[in-house]
């Protein structure tokens, strides 16, 4: 059956780069030369400056390879507008730092830079290996993954993080098993990451690891463990789904009655029906949609009173999915 899904948590360590239309293009005049003389001025801010403008240069700035390499361990905090586009985690807002700003340049620069951003996995800075993994990740390169998964068992739990998003990133299936034993880390944010590279990676030997994965004590763990089973789409899950109907975090409820849907198993009807008298809009919501990409007419007597639900998006929601079991 086709689907459109409607929910998904996404991985939150993904670098971007998104235009912004207020800031005036770099201007390309200036030489690698002197860039790679701003790479060691002491200001922050012009250091991450020039390696905004050798990202802009791509694979022209091959020369400054080196001292870029060498700038992925600079934690400077800086403001977000020194570039033109936003290349940070998650928020746009978010501080950047001058060794973020190298590791987007020597994934612009390219293949060239591999070698030594891999190299950088072993360095004596933390910072420097977290964004050296950030790159491998972005790389693509499935070279990168026996030092990655040896990577996952950095001291540092900000490293191990940003490892297991490059992982899912690369989606290589040798990196299932060390992923499932990082469910375990002993850092909820690590432990997420894991969750959402198995569901990136989309192999079934993860499914009974992320059902487990269900009764973590971090609810945003577990939130990303629903969504990593719904990615994974594997049947075996529905029991632990159903269950998670009834955990106490809002966003596991939304999250387990998405992948539900998204598993389209008859066995999650009545669950999901009882679903829809859940407390949270959000869970009403996302427990019609599911029920009309199950598609089955045991739902019905459930959808009808939804209609009439007092939150407009259920309503909404138990419409169309009335129309989809009719179909």
């Amino acid at each position: 059956m086709t689907r459109t899904i409607a929910v998904a948590v996404v991985a939150l360590l993904t670098l971007t780069g998104s235009a912004n239309e207020n800031r005036e293009p770099y201007s390309q005049a200036r030489s690698v030369h002197d860039l790679v003389g701003d790479l060691a001025a002491q200001d922050p801010m012009v250091r991450a400056r020039a390696a905004c403008e050798m990202r802009e240069l791509g694979d022209a700035a091959a020369d400054a390879i080196e001292p870029l390499t060498k700038l992925l361990g600079d934690a400077a905090p800086v403001e977000p507008v020194v570039c033109s586009r936003n290349w940070w985690r998650s928020n746009p807002n978010d501080l950047t730092s001058p060794g973020e700003q190298a590791a987007a340049a020597l994934v612009a620069i390219g293949t060239r830079a591999f070698q030594p951003v891999l190299g950088a996995l072993h360095s004596t800075l933390w910072t420097a290996r977290r964004n050296a993994a950030w790159a491998l990740g972005a790389f693509d390169d499935q070279r990168a993954v026996e030092a990655l998964v040896e990577a996952l068992k950095d001291r540092e739990p900000g490293v191990r993080e940003q490892v297991a998003w490059a992982l899912g990133a690369i989606d290589d299936k040798r990196a299932v098993q060390p992923l499932i034993g990082v469910l375990k880390d002993p850092d909820p944010r690590v432990r997420r990451q894991a969750a959402w590279a198995l569901g990136a990676i989309d192999d079934p030997a993860a499914a009974d690891a992320l059902s487990a994965t269900l009764t973590d004590t971090d609810e945003r763990t577990r939130e990303q463990a629903a969504w990593a089973l719904g990615a994974i789409d594997d049947r075996s899950a529905v029991p632990a789904l159903i269950r998670s109907l009834n955990d106490q975090g809002e966003r596991v409820r939304k999250q387990a009655a998405w992948a539900l849907g998204a598993i389209d198993d008859s066995r999650a009807v009545e669950p999901l029906v009882k679903a829809l008298s859940d407390q949270s809009n959000g869970v009403r919501q996302q427990a019609a949609w599911a029920l009309g990409a199950i598609g089955d007419s045991r739902a019905l007597p459930g959808l009808l009173p939804a209609l009439k639900d007092a939150d407009a998006g259920v309503r909404k929601q138990a419409a169309w999915a009335i129309g989809a079991i009719g179909k």
